[in-house]
């Protein structure tokens, strides 16, 4: 089954988060978490490595939090998705050591890779804007 992590919902959850307040300045984590339900110490996470992955800027300080590195328009969901669980591969076709074992048998390898391909096309148009609701 096709499943995002926690930790990618979480983030998708967060960045939502930060682009209904994007005029509004930064988020810290502990809200987020709170409005949400989230572990605070689990989102904590989530949000540094959208920061290191460019998506996010944290502001250190009383005032400081986590805002978004770019307008919501230009942030997808399979960026954040990315940023989090690395690319989206609904087979293993590929392994560790290499292509798989069935690579030279498979006779699926095709179409899946066209469902893969699919998916990522669907996520990399699902801008963070076009989740936010057009009255805030």
């Amino acid at each position: 089954m096709l499943k995002l992590s926690k930790k990618a919902d979480y983030g998708l959850i967060a960045v939502h988060h930060l682009a209904m307040r994007y005029d509004q300045g930064t988020s810290s984590a502990k809200e987020i978490a709170r409005t949400y339900g989230i572990p605070h110490e689990l989102l904590a996470k989530v949000l540094q490595r959208l920061a290191r992955k460019g998506l996010l800027v944290s502001q250190q300080g009383t005032r400081g939090g986590y805002g978004l590195a770019k307008a919501p328009r230009r942030i997808s969901a399979l960026e954040v998705i990315n940023a989090i669980d690395g690319p989206i591969l609904i087979t293993s076709c590929r392994t560790v050591r290499g292509a798989c074992l069935q690579t030279q048998r498979c006779t699926v390898r095709g179409p899946l890779r066209k469902v893969n391909d699919s998916i990522i096309k669907a996520l990399s148009s699902l801008s963070i804007a076009s989740m936010v609701p057009p009255h805030t």
